[in-house]
């Protein structure tokens, strides 16, 4: 059985008072990450590079890097690649097959992927084919889902991942043809079927839910909510705590 101590209204296991008072002193290395965030994309990624590498993460590469909207204020090495050229990335291609991209060069890869297909624009409330990427198709034969952009994007970032290196991506589920499809769900089976170690799942919280005034019933509560995944192109999730 464990030592306790009283500490407060009640006992607490001695390791976790030990652990307590070091922190409240400045002793204690242990620097948790909430797994609920309610900050900007910006600085949760920040406070990604902080806690999760065990190589240095850049060079950086964006495999969807639209207008850079991670990046603003931030003095990063980041390598942009869009399949856009209007967005002037570095890299223009698909991030499902990264034609010159050499392998084994990126700390960190990061993947924001379109969260809805363009039978949900609604232009009346928001710019959909930029702000959420609403061109690729999602419909019958894709199964309601555009989880199929998954797989070869995962082999491609394995690819061009440093050993040990990230993929963070920020994965948002849908509702199409009247039915949730859980697209982390899909995204986590994947990476771990690319041979990623899937480490952990933190969720980031907006302002408020997406509306529009031609919807007339709601099936479905609103998502106020995405998910960022970390993956690790290595074997385990634990950091080698030795790095530079």
């Amino acid at each position: 059985m464990p030592k306790s101590v009283t500490e407060g209204d009640g006992k607490m296991p001695l390791d976790m008072v030990v652990e307590q008072r070091s922190l409240d002193l400045g002793l204690s290395q242990y620097a948790p990450l909430s797994s609920v965030w309610e900050g900007s994309d910006g600085d949760l990624l920040e406070a990604m590079f902080r806690f999760y590498p065990s190589i240095p993460v850049e060079p950086i590469l964006d495999a969807t890097h639209n207008v850079g909207r991670f990046w603003r204020g931030s003095t990063r090495q980041v390598v942009s690649m869009d399949i856009d050229p209007r967005y002037k990335p570095m890299i223009v291609g698909d991030n499902r097959d990264m034609v010159g991209v050499e392998s084994s060069s990126f700390g960190v890869v990061v993947y924001d992927p379109p969260h809805v297909g363009p039978q949900g624009r609604d232009k009346s409330r928001k710019r959909f084919d930029v702000d959420f990427g609403a061109t690729m198709p999602c419909g019958a034969n894709e199964n309601w889902t555009l989880s199929y952009l998954y797989p070869p994007f995962l082999k491609e970032a394995k690819r061009v991942l440093k050993p040990e290196g990230l993929l963070l991506a920020k994965i948002t589920d849908m509702v199409n043809s009247h039915r949730s499809r859980w697209a982390h769900c899909d995204f986590m089976r994947m990476a771990d079927e690319a041979g990623f170690t899937v480490c952990d799942l933190i969720v980031k919280i907006r302002r408020g839910p997406m509306v529009s005034n031609k919807w007339k019933t709601a099936h479905h509560a609103r998502k106020r909510h995405c998910f960022w995944i970390i993956c690790r192109n290595g074997d385990r999730c634990e950091r080698l705590l030795n790095r530079d």
